[in-house]
């Protein structure tokens, strides 16, 4: 079946005409025509909006996939040999000790012991790298990181059992936010990398939560990659895996951005509910006294997640509306995170045809994205200038433009990971 027939015979039972359509997806009349006859292949953004305007529910977004066939290349990075070695790229894989259940009663043991204020120092330096990474370039800020990651290790075989058990967990926990830093800095393999040494640091604790939470990492690398299909897999795998409500949680509102990316309206709604229920018990079941395993500045995640898919299935003035309630309510110091989502909400009122909103919203937060250099942040970025290139008569994108431009350069010429690291 192709996509422009098909976009036609429903666009006709639904009695919309044709520049009704372009109305409702902000292309134009010429452009959806040439689409329809077969002429102009559709984009898969373009298939997701006009899915959403005729309310086929999936079936014309899926006739025009996003990219696919990244499964193989992930899981080979991760599962075959190591890397080429940077002074980026994690050490060996550690001793491995005995194995226990990390526990809240284990972290309390350890802090009983000599080691007590080393452990508490070192879980705060943490939560200062942390807070460090939502305001200053990931790559001036990775080789601390993995300084540190090395260090841990270290200072556990001189510790006694319980405080070298819990060195490696705090040491895991460093590695896994070393890997999200190495993709903001635009580099996959890096990440893929430190997350599977996050993954031997944890087992040799015997803390089982973070190999599941690396699925949820991986998917994440495949949604920014467009790959929908290894988004959902890797989202569900997580979910099937021995881990903690938050966790699987977390996997769930993956698999849900995966479905959307496919333009699966009805199974990106099933795995948000998922995600609701599992975050619900998850504060029933309270905190363990460990860092936190992913977003800890997002205050309802699955709302937030909720805006950010109602875009993916093309339907940007529901994703415009649930973004002006969830982004201003993240932390001004919340930069990193504020300036994705802000980036997706002006995208989503720009898709949605409110030009002028999109801009006001974009402009305080150009400075920010050409601050951060996000690798993330940077696909948003160009669909955002693609789609008010569209409006270039619009004042608002005249007087947004020049800017927009120079921080899309300034992001596509990165000072590569490894980079920073060397001149540290």
């Amino acid at each position: 079946m192709k996509f422009g027939p098909e976009l036609r015979r429903r666009r006709l039972a639904i009695g919309m005409t044709l520049d009704g359509l372009a109305a409702r997806v902000h292309y134009s009349k010429g452009q959806l025509s040439k689409v329809e006859t077969g002429r102009q292949r559709p984009t898969a953004e373009l298939a997701r909006l006009c899915d959403g305007a005729v309310r086929a529910e999936g079936a014309l977004a899926a006739l025009v996939p996003a990219a696919v066939g990244r499964v193989r290349h992930i899981r080979r990075e991760t599962t075959t040999g190591a890397p080429p070695r940077t002074q980026l790229s994690p050490p060996d894989p550690p001793v491995r000790l005995p194995t226990m259940d990390v526990t809240v009663t284990a972290a309390v043991d350890a802090a009983a012991h000599v080691g007590s204020r080393l452990l508490d120092e070192t879980q705060a330096l943490l939560g200062q790298f942390r807070r460090l990474g939502q305001t200053a370039p990931a790559g001036l800020i990775l080789p601390g990181l993995a300084a540190q990651t090395r260090t841990l290790p270290a200072l556990a075989l001189g510790s006694d059992t319980r405080t070298a058990r819990h060195l490696y967990v705090l040491s895991s926990r460093y590695a896994e936010f070393t890997g999200w830093m190495a993709q903001e800095s635009g580099d996959d393999t890096s990440a893929l990398a430190w997350t599977d040494h996050a993954i031997r640091l944890a087992e040799a604790a015997g803390d089982h939560d973070l190999a599941a939470y690396s699925l949820v990492r991986r998917a994440l690398i495949a949604l920014y990659r467009g790959d929908a299909r290894a988004t959902v897999e890797l989202a569900q795998a997580a979910q099937k895996s021995r881990s903690t409500a938050r966790i699987h949680g977390l996997a769930a509102l993956r698999e849900a951005q995966g479905h959307a990316l496919a333009g699966d309206q009805d199974a990106c709604c099933r795995a948000l509910d998922r995600g609701r229920e599992l975050f619900d018990q998850a504060r029933e079941a309270g905190a363990d006294g460990l860092p936190v395993l992913g977003t800890t500045h997002v205050g309802d995640p699955v709302a937030m997640t909720v805006g950010w898919c109602l875009l993916d299935l093309g339907l940007p003035e529901q994703a415009a509306k649930s973004l002006d309630q969830e982004v201003p309510r993240l932390s001004p110091h919340a930069v990193r995170t504020r300036v994705r989502y802000g980036t997706r909400r002006a995208l989503a009122h720009a898709v949605a045809g409110d030009t002028n909103q999109a801009c006001e919203i974009a402009s305080p937060l150009l400075p920010e994205c050409q601050a951060l250099a996000s690798a993330t942040v940077r696909g948003d970025l160009h669909r955002l200038s693609r789609v008010l290139s569209r409006r270039r008569g619009n004042a608002a994108v005249r007087a947004l433009a020049p800017e927009l431009a120079t921080v899309l350069h300034h992001h596509a010429q990165p000072v590569p990971a490894s980079e920073a690291v060397r001149h540290a």
